[in-house]
């Protein structure tokens, strides 16, 4: 069975001393010492008592504060050092010193400032002089730049990518052609991708025109041996075949180096959808009158085509139109599953389809009917690029090119 003992504090005795001393009234055993801790309503005025209640009080004090030491003695230790702590926040907490209660703030003002001014002085004021160093100001111009000027310096409005595909060949008229066509490629607005297709080998003249017209190119080269006068088929064939290969997305113009391009039709390939047309002026070899080939619209609705094949077999053709006649979204080269082809196969121009069927064959590869063209422009009613067939044959470059030294004979200035 556990006993329990209560621990007595050393310096508290309720009997007498041991070397015999009697009870006095400086005694913690005293019944003084005892009136004073039971109530407060028995405590006395006297000096005596007030000393005696110091003196107890303080050595009850010591007496709880400091106990021998023992098991458990963690938790007095806390309770030790509890009021100095309460007392110590109590001191940190309370400011014995000066406020600064000016605030730093930051440096900034909410002033508005005037735009700029264009102080100019009047021509009689520069001629009479200032005087006295008082400047006289007659006229004052407020300068300043509205939204309207801004969105005219910098455009970035999104724009559809044109790619231009263009075959090409060693002949007499190749650098002028190229140089024109390249020209006219560099004052339209980016993004545009030039690919230029040459046969057998790439040729270093065609590349110096390239790099000097200042136009995004791709130089190709198609190495097929062809002999049935059909180069340009392969020249374009390699072409969609890059296109569909790198995933190019943009508008895709067949537009071959010998014909004349507005800039009004370049900017006119970036509204097409799917598949766009419009009407073409070709010059006959004959050169004595011009012809009309493409669609008649209404709105941008393709319901007819201008026509004027005198062969019957040409008038059999699904879409009478020239291969500088039509352009076409990209995507429909290497993403079928978008546009809903029945067939998967790539698509390619024919290098067994008859002489003027090659447009209308590659065609029927792109869509079904004329309910999913557009006409450009609006109903179809100006004529934006020409086929003049001005090409000059028989002539080969650079073979057989003399240049004739006429130096010998200097006429003099008059």
């Amino acid at each position: 069975m556990a006993s329990i003992r209560r621990t007595l504090s050393p310096a508290y005795h309720d009997g007498t001393h041991i070397n015999g001393a009697v009870n006095s009234p400086l005694s913690l055993g005293s019944p003084s010492h005892k009136l004073f801790s039971n109530s407060s309503k028995y405590s006395s005025s006297s000096p005596s008592s007030i000393l005696c209640f110091s003196d107890s009080s303080l050595r009850r004090f010591i007496s709880a504060a400091f106990p021998p030491k023992k098991k458990g003695g963690f938790r007095r230790f806390f309770y030790r050092c509890l009021p100095f702590f309460v007392l110590g926040f109590l001191l940190g907490i309370f400011p014995f010193g000066p406020v600064n209660s000016d605030i730093p703030r930051p440096d900034f003002s909410l002033e508005i400032k005037p735009p700029h001014a264009d102080v100019r002085l009047n021509e009689d004021d520069n001629r009479g002089g200032v005087a006295g160093g008082a400047l006289a100001v007659n006229s004052l111009k407020l300068v300043e730049d509205t939204q309207a000027n801004y969105s005219s310096r910098f455009d970035f409005l999104p724009r559809k990518q044109i790619i231009v595909v263009t075959p090409t060949y060693n002949r007499a008229l190749q650098a002028y052609l190229l140089n024109r066509l390249g020209q006219v490629l560099r004052l339209v607005r980016p993004p545009l991708l030039w690919i230029v297709v040459e046969m057998k080998a790439a040729s270093m003249e065609t590349a110096e025109i390239l790099r000097k017209t200042g136009v995004m190119y791709r130089h190709l080269v198609c190495s097929k041996n062809s002999t049935s006068g059909k180069d340009r088929v392969y020249q374009r064939n390699v072409a969609l075949e890059h296109v569909e290969r790198h995933r190019l997305d943009g508008v895709l113009y067949f537009a071959d180096d010998d014909n004349v391009y507005s800039l009004e039709l370049f900017e006119s390939l970036r509204e097409i959808n799917r598949f766009g047309t419009w009407p073409v002026a070709m010059l006959e070899r004959s050169k004595n009158k011009a012809i009309l080939e493409g669609p008649v619209c209404n709105g941008s609705q393709v319901i007819g085509w201008h026509t004027n094949e005198k062969s019957a077999s040409k008038r059999l053709r699904r879409f009478h139109v020239d291969m500088s006649g039509f352009a076409f979204n990209s995507t429909i080269l290497w993403d079928p599953k978008r546009w809903q082809r029945p067939f998967l196969h790539p698509i390619r121009q024919l290098d067994t389809a008859k002489e003027g069927f090659q447009e209308t064959t590659f065609i029927e590869q792109l869509i079904e009917d004329e309910s999913q063209m557009e006409g450009i422009p609006f109903n179809c009613s100006r004529i934006m690029n020409w086929h003049l067939q001005l090409d000059a044959r028989g002539i080969l470059y650079p073979k057989d090119w003399l240049l004739q030294k006429n130096f010998d004979v200097a006429h003099p200035v008059n």
